[in-house]
């Protein structure tokens, strides 16, 4: 009876925590902050941590402010919709941290900093964790995932958690990113009719609209560095094993991954160092103990991409003259600070796709059915078989698109199954291998670059998402680590550029992409357009 009285206690702190911002702020609040008068605009973390020594700042103060802004801009006008809840302690934990810098000390590189959490990685607050879906607003953690301690340790506000794709877009056919039954549509801050891309929707577009300092974002193939994409801002997928699963819904433990989606390459360095670490929850793990790195920053080399051998990854071009001619830009570019650019037409085996996506649906019915155990006996969903069915019944959860996947993930043998094995053998070899592996070196490769993908497309609940061209796979089956940051704009819209490279390959491509983004510049702060205007 007792947890009964807790779980729906917490349940209606949940729906408090989405009211929240609305009670708390005053409806005199300053104009400017929803506007590019915002006293916090672009600001990043070394900026922000002088603010908070000479006092310019203090803590409670910036989380008001950045609650206020999304309340203005994300629950009303122009509703970009990307906040799913604000974290009922946010306030709490400011007075806290401020009350600790009056006293000369400070928990990390993040103290007082805002981050907003993908709502697929579990906190133990009072916000549930749903990974969108409705079936899991009631759904309360029993403990921080291995992100959420760290974020903590390093003194980080975690402000709220961020709307995605739901499910992290593996639930069915012609499925929007950015919609989930649980929060609705993220919409793209540049454009508002476009779509913000995902599966970490919320997360890229509430950090290009101002709504955040940083935000974490996971992904399985494309999930961080599409949404930073299509948004206009820096992001970085770890190699696997770099940062800890633990407390994240999966999709698969071999390809699933989370990080540090930011406006700057510094902060998404800063960012990588405060969660990057072993955690013998996740086994993944293991493999990192010689690679882990507590600082990142000391790879913001502006002179990295002299001597450099760049890998030009052609297949995604060729597919949109616009995107070829930023691509063309930045080879340009990236040749005149001394990089060396080398043709790269093919990278992985052509079977290596297919192999992916069984291993994904042998690894997402275990892995699933491992996190369900994971919240105890009060689970409002415990396994695959009741999500499955709990769907069937809901009225909002399939009104737009099936859940697919979640059904032939369903049908799959467990992890000893020789199907499972043949594939993820294959992937492994097609994406490593024979894959990035291979390319690197035959060409002495340092890092390879490509489109990221095309100018976000409308949103379309009818026929779903419209990709055009992409990048992210090799990288994303490999496991291997993969950075985007913006190359420049096609009409109004981002286009991002990806550097990606061998496993634990992480300094050096925060070098090149360093160097690139201080040496270009092309991050623009986005001014809700409600349509295009040859609309």
């Amino acid at each position: 009876m007792k947890n009964t009285i807790f779980t729906f206690a917490k349940s209606i702190m949940f729906i408090i925590s989405i009211m929240l911002i609305s009670c708390s702020t005053d409806p005199k609040t300053d104009p400017s902050l929803a506007t590019d008068q915002f006293p916090l605009l672009e600001m990043d973390i070394a900026t922000l941590q002088q603010g908070y020594a000479d006092g310019t700042f203090t803590v409670q103060g910036v989380v008001e402010m950045y609650l206020q802004r999304i309340e203005l801009i994300d629950r009303r006008g122009p509703g970009l919709n990307s906040v799913l809840m604000v974290n009922p302690d946010a306030l709490a934990i400011a007075i806290e941290l401020d009350r600790e810098l009056q006293e000369g000390r400070t928990r990390g590189p993040l103290h007082g900093v805002p981050v907003l959490l993908k709502d697929n990685i579990d906190t133990h607050d009072k916000m549930p964790n749903t990974a969108g879906s409705r079936a899991l607003i009631r759904s309360f953690p029993l403990q921080d995932s291995f992100v959420a301690e760290k974020l903590r340790e390093a003194g980080a506000v975690i402000l709220g958690k961020a709307n995605l794709s739901e499910w992290a877009n593996f639930r069915g056919e012609l499925s929007s990113s950015g919609w989930s039954g649980a929060g609705g549509q993220t919409r793209n801050p540049y454009v508002l009719d476009r779509n913000p891309c995902g599966s970490s929707s919320g997360s890229g577009a509430a950090v290009s609209a101002n709504l955040t300092m940083l935000a974490i974002g996971t992904e399985t193939n494309g999930s961080i560095v599409c949404p930073s994409h299509a948004n206009g801002i820096v992001g970085i997928k770890p190699t696997v094993g770099l940062v800890s699963r633990s407390g994240i819904i999966p999709i698969a433990h071999s390809l699933d991954i989370a990080g540090p989606m930011t406006r700057t390459v510094a902060d998404a360095a800063l960012l990588l160092g405060a969660i990057a670490g072993y955690d013998p929850r996740d086994m993944a793990t293991e493999h990192g103990k010689e690679h882990f790195l507590d600082d990142y920053t000391r790879f913001l080399n502006p002179g990295g991409l002299k001597g450099k051998r760049i890998g030009l990854f052609t297949a995604p071009m060729g597919r949109n003259f616009k995107v070829d001619t930023l691509m063309r830009e930045a080879v340009a570019f990236m040749e005149s600070q001394g990089a060396v650019i080398v043709e790269v037409d093919r990278i992985s085996d052509p079977a290596t796709g297919s192999h992916a996506f069984q291993v994904m649906l042998f690894e997402y019915k275990y892995g699933l059915n491992k996190y369900f155990a994971s919240l105890g006996p009060d689970a409002p969903i415990k396994s695959l078989d009741e999500l499955i069915e709990f769907n069937r019944n809901d009225p909002v959860s399939l009104q737009f698109y099936n859940q697919t996947y979640l059904e032939m993930a369903l049908e799959k043998d467990d992890l000893n199954s020789e199907e499972y094995l043949e594939a993820l053998a294959g992937m492994h070899k097609g994406s490593r291998d024979n894959g990035i592996d291979r390319v690197m070196d035959e060409h002495n490769l340092d890092a390879i670059i490509a489109p990221t993908g095309s100018p976000a497309w409308k949103t379309d609940w009818t026929n779903g998402d419209s990709f055009q061209l992409g990048s992210s796979s090799p990288a994303a089956h490999a496991g291997y680590p993969n950075i985007t940051l913006p190359m420049g704009f096609v009409d109004h819209l981002p286009v991002g550029i990806s550097i990606f490279g061998r496993a634990w390959s992480e300094p050096v491509l925060i070098e090149i992409a360093y160097a690139y983004e201080q040496g270009t510049k092309h991050r623009k702060v986005p001014q809700f357009i409600v349509a295009e205007p040859y609309d």
